[in-house]
């Protein structure tokens, strides 16, 4: 990959649309007006993501009238500020609502958008967990929100009644931890975790597939793929779902089958279903 991007060449890597302006407030340009290594980096996963949500975008802005987008755990906002003048902006109708734990970068990113004139985003300061997002929602995102951050997305995805979600997961340790207990149904499976070197790579690699099955159990019709190449970055799997229909108990079911084989039950699930496998459904 290319160390830097000369000014000259920066529209090459923007989308349509897309201002130095803006590139400038974030930060993402240098004195000069170049591109480094690192902000072509975060621009160019940014920017991939943008382009694999424009079918999501296109369907919200066009069912309806005044849609709700949640960015969650948005850090500078480098997604919302990029989401909006992409497609928010331009479509003259929507809310954007970024939700950041840290109040001060939440603070930063409120007079950032108050200086664009972005006046139909916000910044709410505090967890995607207990943020005030507005009762009904229709994109939620998460770009590299830790841990159980991107589990609070999903929670709050299916409680607002998202129509998409969009969740590029970052580091993950709680089902590795369970894991660790050695509660799983299949000894087959605990074999493969047994090393604490496997159980962090198949804690990760579980809490995905568990992420994917919680959202098709709550009727996502779910993609998973890869967002951009590795040389981005490590934390690069992209989960995609469209809400097709109310629920799916058969996708439930499967999903508690997993939970029982490697004795685990994240926080997603108990949030979403309670802590007692006894609230599954029955498989009869």
């Amino acid at each position: 990959m290319r160390r830097k991007v000369a000014r000259t060449d920066v529209a090459r890597e923007l989308l349509p649309g897309t201002s130095a302006a803006l590139l400038k407030e974030l930060h993402l340009l240098t004195r000069d007006g170049d591109l480094n290594a690192d902000s072509l980096r975060k621009l160019k996963q940014v920017n991939h993501l943008i382009r694999l949500l424009t079918p999501a975008l296109e369907d919200v802005l066009g069912r309806f009238g005044d849609p709700v987008l949640v960015d969650c755990g948005a850090g500078k906002g480098y997604l919302g500020f990029l989401l909006y003048e992409a497609a928010v902006g331009p479509a003259g109708k929507g809310t954007l609502v970024a939700i950041e734990s840290r109040p001060e970068l939440a603070q930063a990113a409120t007079e950032r958008a108050i200086r664009l004139g972005y006046d139909r985003m916000r910044f709410l300061a505090g967890d995607v967990a207990t943020a005030p997002v507005p009762p009904r929602v229709n994109l939620v995102t998460a770009l590299h929100a830790c841990d159980t951050a991107t589990d609070d997305a999903i929670v709050l995805a299916a409680r607002h009644g998202a129509d998409h979600v969009a969740l590029v997961p970052c580091c993950q340790a709680e089902v590795a931890r369970q894991l660790a207990a050695g509660k799983g149904e299949d000894p087959a499976l605990a074999e493969m975790h047994r090393h604490p070197w496997h159980r962090r790579e198949l804690g990760s690699h579980l809490t995905n597939v568990i992420r994917a099955l919680a959202l098709e159990a709550l009727g996502y019709r779910v993609t998973v793929t890869e967002l951009a190449g590795w040389e981005h970055s490590l934390k690069n799997e992209l989960i995609l779902g469209e809400r097709v229909h109310k629920e799916s108990i058969p996708a439930r079911e499967r999903l508690e089958r997993l939970l029982a084989a490697a004795g685990v039950r994240p926080k997603l699930v108990r949030e979403l279903w309670g802590a007692r496998p006894e609230s599954a459904p029955s498989a009869t």
